[in-house]
């Protein structure tokens, strides 16, 4: 089977003349369905821009990604953002949630911006161990049971690929294993593809495969 999410030769570059900075340098990757893949590598390496570009949030400077086969390069802004919203799911180490809303709340949100229904949220919510919190509000959720809200509003509508930036490094060590089983269930069990920008062993020894970057590019 093919990737359903494909980099080539991807570059990404700040700047212009001596004050370029050469963000990624023709970088290719290819991710599969039911597939974790863990980014590593040093602060500064290139992991989150890279992710970026792989989510449509960044326009490369020269490469092409493409997501089930389509190529985002002839894609308007509209296109691209419509794109993320129905085949993909984001996750982020600070969980991004509405603080006035509670965890079923901030689930139907993103179900609601994707026109589906509502009453999905709570299925969502109780299929990563919320079932018994839903009325909660951020301010009163762990950071483990945060990251498990932001999780399931990133599996709203049903995306092929979910991608996480560092969802671990704010988390302590129970809550951050147990977030990393349930990114790992979503690939084997969901048959989603899932990648993980990441610092943390615990992600590195579960994924399937690892990627390290270093000063924009894939380390062989």
């Amino acid at each position: 089977m093919g990737a359903v999410l494909m980099a080539e030769q991807v570059s990404v570059t700040y700047g212009q003349g001596e004050t370029a900075v050469h963000a990624l340098e023709q970088v290719d990757l290819g991710v599969h369905a039911g597939e974790m893949l863990a980014l590593m590598g040093p602060s500064g390496s290139g992991k989150t821009t890279l992710l970026m570009v792989l989510g449509g949030l960044l326009r490369p400077s020269s490469g092409s990604v493409r997501v089930d086969g389509q190529d985002l390069r002839p894609l308007t802004e509209r296109e691209r953002a419509r794109l993320r919203l129905t085949r993909m799911g984001f996750v982020f180490q600070s969980y991004n949630l509405f603080p006035a809303l509670t965890a079923l709340e901030n689930v139907q949100l993103a179900l609601e911006l994707k026109g589906q229904p509502l009453d999905e949220a709570e299925a969502l919510l109780r299929q990563v161990g919320l079932g018994g919190r839903l009325r909660g509000y951020p301010a009163q959720l762990s950071g483990g049971e945060k990251q498990r809200v932001a999780i399931a509003r990133a599996l709203a509508g049903d995306p092929g690929m979910v991608l996480a930036d560092e969802p671990t490094a704010a988390l302590d060590s129970a809550h951050g294993q147990a977030v990393v089983q349930l990114l790992r269930e979503i690939a084997h069990g969901q048959g989603r593809a899932v990648v993980v920008v990441t610092h943390d062993p615990r992600v590195s020894q579960l994924a399937d495969r690892v990627v390290t970057i270093e000063d924009g590019r894939i380390r062989p």
